[in-house]
C-alpha cells in the first residue's frame, strides 16, 4: 500500500461521530502495524494534518485540514458567483438553499444558506457527504455524469433508503436521471427526509460541462403549492451562476425560464 494511500485512510477515519482516534485503534481499524501507525500519524500531526490530545497517543483533525478546505473554497470560481445569488434567493424566499458538487456517487454539499429564522435540517451542513441518489443536488449531478460508472458505484456500494420515497433500483435511478436531463432540473420529493421537499439545477462552467447544483430546500406544505414557482426560481439563479463563466449558456438546457416569483 502506498504512502498517500494509507494517510488518506487514516484521514477517512475521522468523522463527526468519532472525532477522536487513539494509534491503536486506528492500526486495528486499517489492519496496520502499530508502529508504522504510530510513525504515519506522528508524522501527520508534525505537519498539523492531525492534533495530538491531551491524552498519549491520541488524534484528532488538525487545523491545517481546515485552511486547505477554505483556501479551496475561497478560489472556487463558481462557489463565489454561487453564493452572491444564494444569498439574494435566500432573501426573497425566505428558503434554505444548498451548493453541492460530485465525488464519486456522493454530493458533498460546500456551501449552506439559510434565512432567520430557518427549519432546522440537520443532515445537511457544508462539508457533509450524502449519496447523490435520494436528493435534488444529487439527482442533476448524477444525470450528467457516465452512467456506467454510476451503476457500478451503485452497484459495489448499493442505494440507502432513507425514506420509503428513496430510489432504491438502479432502473428506477436511470428513469428518473433520463428525465432530470429532459427537464434540466430535478425534484426531491421527501426522499432524503420525511416532510421536506427540494428543487435542484446545474451550474454549468465554461465547457458546458456541469460542476456543481445548487438548490431550495422547503417543506413539503409550503413546496407543493408553489412548485412551480420555486422550480423558475431555482432555474434562474442556476443560470445567473453560470452565465458568469460559460459564455455559450444558451445552447443548455433550463438556460430561458421564467422570471422568479415573489
Amino acid at each position: 500500500m502506498r504512502f498517500i494511500e494509507k494517510v488518506t485512510q487514516i484521514l477517512d477515519l475521522f468523522s463527526l461521530e468519532r472525532p477522536e482516534w487513539g494509534v491503536s485503534e486506528v492500526a486495528r481499524a486499517l489492519e496496520l502495524p502499530k508502529s508504522t501507525t504510530s510513525e504515519l500519524m506522528s508524522s501527520l500531526a508534525d505537519q498539523k494534518l492531525l492534533s495530538r490530545t491531551a491524552v498519549k497517543r491520541r488524534y484528532r483533525l488538525g487545523w491545517h485540514l481546515f485552511e486547505l478546505s477554505q483556501t479551496l473554497l475561497d478560489t472556487t470560481e463558481f462557489r463565489i458567483e454561487a453564493r452572491r445569488v444564494m444569498e439574494e434567493l435566500v432573501r426573497c424566499w425566505k428558503e434554505t438553499m444548498h451548493l453541492a458538487v460530485l465525488d464519486g456517487v456522493q454530493a458533498v454539499y460546500i456551501e449552506k444558506l439559510q434565512p432567520i429564522p430557518a427549519v432546522k435540517i440537520r443532515i445537511t451542513r457544508a462539508g457533509v457527504r450524502l449519496a447523490a441518489h435520494s436528493s435534488g443536488v444529487g439527482k442533476v449531478l448524477l444525470a450528467y455524469s457516465e452512467w456506467a460508472y454510476v451503476a457500478s458505484q451503485f452497484g459495489d456500494q448499493g442505494m440507502p433508503e432513507l425514506t420509503p420515497n428513496t430510489i432504491t433500483t438502479l432502473d428506477a435511478l436511470a428513469d428518473e436521471l433520463e428525465r432530470v436531463r429532459e427537464q434540466g432540473y430535478a425534484y426531491d420529493n421527501e426522499e432524503t427526509l420525511i416532510g421536506l421537499c427540494c428543487v435542484a439545477a446545474p451550474i454549468y462552467d465554461s465547457t458546458g460541462s456541469v460542476v456543481a447544483s445548487i438548490s431550495f430546500s422547503v417543506p413539503g406544505y409550503r413546496f407543493c403549492p408553489r412548485k412551480d414557482d420555486y422550480t423558475a426560481a431555482i432555474l434562474d439563479g442556476a443560470r445567473r451562476i453560470s452565465e458568469k463563466v460559460s459564455p455559450m449558456l444558451e445552447e443548455y438546457p433550463g438556460y430561458e425560464v421564467e422570471e422568479a416569483q415573489d
